[in-house]
């Protein structure tokens, strides 16, 4: 895992997200500083869940049927892009902990390479910007860039949420 201050990556002793979002519970939206860079664990894309997925929400030929994705423009099987988003949610909320309460939108989603299977992916988020909220003083946004990478450190996704966090609660 990597954090990264004021342009510099820090490595960091590899933790699970659990340990992760652990560490960062206690963090506040006051508490999250531009620039920051976090990594998560890793999650492996299993070809049956990822057929599986497919068939249910996006049965197109190269995300279902091998014999078809190998003549295809892919080459082979590949991910669905919704999948791979499902994944990077998952990845997300595990890491944000219990100061999010969800999210205003998303801009500039892109799926950049396709996903295969067995491909280990993990999330990469990165601080672009944190604004008070005027009308609600409990909370307010983080912007950040969520990139999906690959085990050759390749972004395969990457998407820009507008993060709902909690301040923390006067005590």
């Amino acid at each position: 895992m990597h954090s990264m201050v004021a342009g510099t990556v820090v490595d960091v002793t590899p933790e699970t997200s659990a340990q992760l979002a652990a560490r960062l519970a206690a963090r506040w939206f006051d508490e999250w500083s531009v620039g920051e860079v976090f990594e998560t664990r890793s999650h492996r894309m299993d070809q049956g869940r990822m057929i599986e997925f497919a068939e249910e929400f996006d049965p197109q030929r190269f995300h279902i049927d091998v014999a078809a994705a190998t003549e295809s423009i892919y080459g082979g099987l590949i991910a669905s892009g919704w999948h791979s988003t499902a994944v990077m949610m998952r990845l997300l909320t595990e890491f944000l902990g219990p100061s999010s309460i969800g999210a205003s939108g998303i801009d500039r989603l892109r799926w950049v390479v396709p996903v295969r299977p067995n491909d280990e992916v993990r999330l990469r988020f990165i601080v672009l910007d944190v604004e008070p909220s005027v009308r609600k003083p409990d909370r307010g946004v983080v912007n950040a860039r969520c990139e999906l990478v690959n085990q050759d450190d390749i972004v395969v996704m990457s998407l820009e949420p507008r993060m709902l966090l909690l301040r923390r609660p006067n005590t």
